[in-house]
């Protein structure tokens, strides 16, 4: 669908010649900001969506103009979730915290604290979109009140209603109006996205069809077993890295930001499971992962979630033949690496051979260059009176390792030959 198929009905030529200037001025504008949307792949996007159905606060970091709550904005009109804008730099903490309300008999009743008008529209209408923007420019005392606001969606004495997601936007300290660092209470309680500009998206927005933000679609079987994953991941993970559950950054720069705690591995481990079972890309994944525990951090995790993907060497020795090895490459040239250092491990000439037909597996499923390091490393592993299979053979006639001097497989291939042991056919 075009964008000129839902411009609006303006007044023909003769009306208009007789209405004002400002009434056209503003037939223009309508026109200028009458626009459509288009499913496109915008990771950005939709990191930023998977965190809202997680029911996860999310902060979006960027410069002035970049987008951010014109995003938002998108956002929520795509959800069908009515938007409630906040500026957090011009309310007091009493607008988040409650004002207190005497009322009849107050030692014996209390002093209530009265929420503000958007808190009770918002409760009012069961669902919505908070949006807080200009965080880095709310003062300390703001970022104090609102910590009950983001956490536990209370609002005064109002509890938000489970149906209303939260959404930040703040500019870094050096580009904002008078900006605050984060608190490291508020910062930890957020997933940190960074928005960015995509030339196309940009492009293509301007000429009248922005990306559409879609929930991620949840496969009804997949629930289970993505929760099992998240948690063994996360789990697994912290088992080996202990040090890494909680970890509060030395600067102040970096304590506004994502670092990891128990309650950012826990936002962690929600966003894999609900990345799981959409089965959303790794990029994707990975935004949100160091989005919640930071950069080192996210990308130790996604590093290990690799490392628990892969086959086991054992099995992959069990059955060369029928040897199944991951698509991609860095995780296949792990995955041979493995063979390698589990026959280093338990060097047998049973197992030796079985490592050189599972390289051959990886010849005829893949690229070759991906071999070579692998094909090295179990060459030097040899024994005296083993003799070298045909696969050496075939292996160093396809990637070359017969043209390098420095290669140990295809020196070994030659002495065998020239010791009269041959090559077993």
């Amino acid at each position: 669908m075009s964008s000129s198929t839902l411009l609006p009905t303006l007044p023909c030529l003769s009306e208009a010649g007789d209405r004002s200037q400002l009434s056209l001025a503003g037939d223009l504008l309508t026109l200028l900001r009458t626009t459509t949307t288009e499913p496109r792949a915008d990771e950005q996007l939709e990191a930023l969506t998977l965190a809202v159905a997680a029911d996860l606060p999310v902060l979006l970091w960027g410069e002035p103009g970049i987008g951010k709550t014109a995003a938002l904005t998108q956002l929520a009109a795509s959800l069908d979730l009515p938007l409630t804008t906040v500026i957090a730099s011009v309310h007091e903490p009493t607008d988040f915290s409650g004002l207190p309300v005497l009322g009849e008999n107050p030692a014996e009743n209390g002093v209530p604290m009265a929420p503000p008008q958007w808190a009770v529209e918002l409760v009012r209408a069961g669902r919505g979109l908070l949006f807080l923007d200009e965080l880095s420019t709310a003062t300390p005392a703001v970022q104090a009140a609102l910590l009950r606001v983001v956490l536990e969606r209370r609002v005064g004495a109002l509890q938000l209603p489970p149906g209303v997601r939260i959404v930040a936007a703040a500019n870094p300290r050096a580009s904002a109006a008078d900006g605050w660092e984060l608190s490291p209470p508020l910062a930890n309680r957020f997933v940190h996205l960074y928005w960015v500009h995509d030339r196309e998206v940009v492009v293509r927005g301007l000429g009248g069809v922005w990306p559409r933000a879609e929930l991620p679609r949840l496969d009804p079987a997949a629930l289970t077993g993505a929760v099992a994953f998240a948690r063994r991941a996360v789990c697994g993970f912290l088992a080996a890295r202990p040090t890494l559950i909680h970890r509060l950054p030395t600067t102040e720069t970096r304590r506004g930001g994502a670092w990891p705690s128990p309650r950012s591995w826990e936002a962690a481990m929600t966003l894999l499971a609900f990345g799981t079972a959409a089965a959303v890309s790794r990029d994707v994944l990975a935004l949100l992962v160091r989005g919640a525990v930071g950069d080192g951090p996210g990308l130790e995790l996604l590093a290990h979630i690799d490392r628990m993907e892969l086959p086991d060497p054992d099995s992959l020795l069990a059955d060369p033949a029928a040897a199944e090895l991951p698509e991609r490459g860095d995780l296949r040239q792990a995955a041979l690496e493995g063979v390698v250092a589990a026959v280093g491990a338990r060097p047998e000439r049973e197992r030796w051979e079985a490592a050189w037909a599972v390289l051959v597996r990886a010849l005829e499923t893949g690229a070759p260059d991906l071999l070579v390091g692998p094909a090295k490393a179990l060459a030097a592993l040899r024994r005296d009176g083993w003799e070298v299979p045909e696969a050496v053979e075939r292996i160093a006639s396809v990637v070359g390792l017969s043209q390098r001097a420095e290669n140990s497989v295809a020196r070994w291939a030659k002495a065998a030959r020239g010791s009269g042991t041959g090559v077993r056919r």
